[in-house]
């Protein structure tokens, strides 16, 4: 279900604001059209993360939430 092919970013653990900040300091250095999941257990990343993409132009691929309540989110860099 996931790909590793794309690096895996854990971000577990950390809670609002610092997955929206690092996930945004980890794109900038990242080439366009890049991709990377970005994992963390913060409840608030379900809406953090999505409005980060959608107001930053990335792309938002897939969202997943694991049975344990952490999520995952595939990130491409636009």
């Amino acid at each position: 279900m996931q790909p590793r092919s794309h690096d895996v970013y854990d971000l577990k653990g950390l809670n609002c604001p610092l997955p929206v900040l690092r996930t945004r300091k980890r794109l900038a250095g990242m080439p366009r059209g890049s991709r990377i999941w970005v994992e963390t257990t913060d409840p608030l990343a379900v809406i953090d993360i999505p409005a980060f993409c959608n107001d930053s132009g990335h792309r938002l691929i897939s969202s997943e939430t694991a049975a344990d309540g952490s999520h995952r989110f595939l990130i491409e860099r636009c």
